[in-house]
């Protein structure tokens, strides 16, 4: 039982800091050209794969206030769920190393490229390639370019990756 608590708090507590930090940065967290930092939380799913539901969950939440509404919530929501299950089958495959990790930090760009430039082309009647681009550079941009440094830094702390793990 001891177990079990520990996962769902874990997973409520990723969840409400990936809304937080949109929310906090919700003015360059939504739109076109988005940079959201809470896409950083999706590499703890290298770290540790149990925090994928509470990343999904999180940005369920996030879209929720986003102002495309609905759609965003089904589109973002399952980019993130695909980028989770890239991430993890990379670590599986490769280890959990540096090189793995910029890897599977493209995950995350090539999901969110692609369905939100779809979902952008969609709302607005604007070319997939120039929405892929967009949102591929914003994601490109925080989750490889400064998420691998943050998680990598994690990784090389044994104290916290014992913390951060769910044994």
């Amino acid at each position: 039982m001891k177990k079990n608590n520990m996962y769902i708090t874990r997973t409520a507590l990723i969840a409400a800091v990936y809304a937080a930090l949109t929310y906090a940065f919700a003015w360059m967290s939504y739109e076109q050209v988005q940079f959201r930092i809470s896409e950083i939380l999706v590499l703890f799913a290298f770290i540790e794969p149990k925090y994928g539901p509470g990343l999904v969950i999180g940005c369920i939440l996030a879209n929720l206030a986003s102002p495309l509404g609905i759609i965003d919530v089904a589109a973002g929501s399952f980019a993130t769920f695909l980028a989770i299950m890239f991430i993890t089958k990379v670590r599986k495959l490769l280890g959990k190393n540096k090189k793995a990790l910029i890897i599977a930090s493209l995950g995350p760009v090539f999901s969110n490229a692609i369905l939100v430039g779809g979902e952008l082309t969609y709302l607005f009647n604007t070319p997939f390639l120039l929405n892929a681009f967009y949102v591929g550079i914003g994601e490109i941009t925080v989750v490889t370019l400064i998420g691998t440094i943050v998680v990598n830094r994690i990784i090389k702390n044994d104290s916290l990756i014992e913390r951060l793990s769910f044994k």
